[in-house]
């Protein structure tokens, strides 16, 4: 226990789900566990949380009202802001051909209702530990490609206000909205907004296209020595 408390101590963990008791017993096992957890009731009470803040792990349940889980999935996967996402639903909806239409809308787990709590906390876990590998791993390959690329001696400045630069070097670099927030203490909804302003002036469609946009023209982040 005390290993899980330090390993994941501060991440945080959103919890979407109409049932009410469900939703209060998950929330007081995971904040036991040392997660920060959130929970809505419906999936629009939690698009509404994810334009202020980013969580590290999403559960959600399918059948609510309004808006089910699967198209809140789809939605998230759909906008930059939610595409790394861990999302795990929990769900009564059992069958072979619900758990597929369920991973083929974005989520990476699905477990079926009713459930061991020490299940859903292994998968948390499982997620959170890939989720970490691919964040690194992008950050590495981002930082090893910029090495190895020469700046131009005198390159276009780039068309962007200051503070819209300041978001392209973060995500030229690798870092996801969640920790651009956190170094640039600002937040992820704000990150969210720069970043789609500078795909418009820039005629970028995703990251990818923006790191390799700041590859190509021969850019490099300021340093201090600069």
């Amino acid at each position: 226990m005390k290993e899980n408390l330090e390993n994941y101590q501060n991440k945080k963990i959103l919890i979407v789900d109409d049932e009410d008791n469900l939703r209060i017993l998950l929330k007081r096992h995971l904040e036991f566990q040392g997660y920060e957890v959130t929970d809505a009731n419906s999936a629009l009470d939690a698009l509404s949380i994810l334009e202020q803040q980013e969580p590290d792990l999403i559960i959600s349940d399918i059948m609510m009202p309004e808006m089910d889980g699967l198209e809140f999935c789809q939605r998230l996967r759909a906008s930059n802001l939610g595409q790394l996402i861990p999302f795990i639903f929990l769900s009564s909806k059992g069958e072979l051909e619900d758990r597929i239409i369920g991973l083929s809308m974005g989520a990476d787990d699905y477990i079926n209702k009713p459930f061991e709590m020490r299940e859903l906390v292994a998968k948390i876990e499982a997620q959170l530990a890939r989720s970490s590998r691919i964040s690194l791993e992008m950050k590495r390959l981002t930082e090893d490609y910029m090495t190895k690329i020469q700046p131009l001696a005198d390159p276009e400045p780039l068309p962007l206000t200051p503070a819209e630069e300041r978001v392209f070097w973060e995500v030229a670099e690798g870092l996801t909205n969640k920790q651009i927030s956190d170094r640039l203490f600002i937040s992820p909804r704000t990150v969210q907004t720069h970043l789609s302003k500078i795909m418009r002036k820039l005629n970028l469609e995703n990251r990818s296209q923006l790191v390799r946009y700041a590859f190509e023209h021969g850019y490099k982040p300021p340093t201090e020595e600069n």
